[in-house]
């Protein structure tokens, strides 16, 4: 790929971002965009934590006879947290695969 060809998919990119956030500048996100991926990385992995952690406390609840608690209710929790424990964990092979990508393309 070409050194025009990869700014023109980081433009769009981060053009993509700015229209989901809502952030009309496109020049605003693009300054800060090494800040705002740590953070936006950070809060995912604390989503995905903050999920396995919900589901965790029915599963507790339900085992210890909580009636507010009911099967289906710690069946759908159990589900979410493994859907973003799988999906976190393909977005971390996808980065790793990039950098490794891009760390063996000759200088």
């Amino acid at each position: 790929m070409s050194d025009m060809n990869v700014s023109q998919v980081l433009m769009q990119m981060r053009v993509m971002a700015a229209q989901a956030k809502g952030v009309s500048d496109v020049a605003e996100v693009g300054s800060k965009s090494g800040a705002d991926f740590s953070a936006m990385l950070s809060k995912s992995i604390n989503a995905v934590n903050d999920t396995q952690q919900a589901s965790g406390d029915l599963k507790k609840r339900f085992e210890l006879g909580d009636q507010s608690v009911g099967m289906v209710d710690v069946a759908i929790a159990s589900e979410k947290a493994k859907i973003a424990f799988t999906a976190m964990t393909e977005v971390r092979n996808k980065l790793v695969q990039a950098y490794q990508d891009v760390m063996s393309m000759p200088v």
